[in-house]
């Protein structure tokens, strides 16, 4: 019997722009468990990335910070990350929006506001389109190299899932499941093992 499908190892792999970091299993960071980030930006000065299936403990919407969304259908935020709460972020599909960075895989961030504002407006669909975030995690110089190593993370340069249409819940489980092999094998792991 190969004893390895046993051991939590990462793949090695170096993260780029558009990539995925994703927890390994026994990570137990209260910001980053069972987390997927999408990275952002990873070079020689550091990492930046935006957690994707962290809701915050209340339910906060966009519409609670941008008055001319108020008496539309609530749109959720997500919790993006420990750093820079303050900060909006958003990923998107609409290609035609000004500034927008392209990320890969049809994934765009940010870009002109007032543009996805009129968009939201305009009474187009934001589920599957368009998910809001507050805050994104951070690395300094060679610190996110370091946790790879450590075995922290899992690195995906090709999503197989749909980022902005997966159920939060089902991220996690289903991007290391997407790694195949062992992967997929830890991917069943429970999160709680004493409650089995």
């Amino acid at each position: 019997m190969d004893m390895t499908v046993f051991q939590v190892e990462s793949n090695k792999v170096l993260p780029c722009q558009g990539g995925l970091l994703i927890a390994a299993p026994f990570l137990r960071d209260f910001h980053f468990s069972r987390s997927v980030v999408l990275v952002l930006e990873h070079n020689e000065e550091g990492s930046m990335g935006i957690v994707l299936n962290k809701n915050f403990n209340r339910l906060t919407t966009l519409n609670e910070l941008v008055p001319a969304l108020e008496n539309l259908p609530p749109i959720p935020l997500y919790k993006g990350g420990p750093v820079g709460r303050e900060t909006l972020f958003y990923l998107h599909t609409l290609s035609y929006l000004k500034d927008a960075l392209p990320l890969g895989n049809g994934l765009y961030l940010n870009g002109d506001f007032n543009q996805m504002q009129e968009y939201i407006l305009s009474g187009a669909p934001t589920q599957g389109v368009v998910r809001f975030f507050m805050g994104y995690a951070g690395w300094q110089k060679g610190q996110l190299k370091q946790e790879i190593e450590d075995n922290t993370w899992l690195v995906s340069n090709e999503s197989k899932v749909d980022l902005l249409s997966m159920y939060l819940r089902d991220l996690w489980q289903e991007s290391l499941c997407g790694l195949g092999g062992k992967y997929a094998i830890w991917s069943r792991y429970p999160k709680y093992p004493s409650m089995n």
